[in-house]
């Protein structure tokens, strides 16, 4: 009885390593995909900093983030 038990048992672990081993070769196969996506994503961010920079850096933007820091910094309350 016990040695039925054990050959349940292994079939179950053959079939999960095989499920297993199915499901990672799937994967192994979309590796470029994935490591396209993060060059798009990081070439998508960098030009949003660019972006971000050129807003920040212009001379209206910096004017009123001085003048909003003086208020800040000059409450007399």
């Amino acid at each position: 009885m016990q040695y039925v038990n054990t050959l349940s048992f292994r079939a179950r672990c053959r079939r999960w390593w095989s499920l297993r081993q199915a499901r990672s070769s799937g994967a192994a196969r979309d590796r470029g995909m994935s490591t396209a996506e993060y060059a798009v994503g990081t070439i998508a961010a960098c030009a949003f900093a660019a972006l971000l920079f050129k807003v920040v850096s212009s001379p209206e933007v910096q004017q009123m983030l001085s003048s909003l820091i003086d208020r800040a910094l000059n409450t007399n309350g």
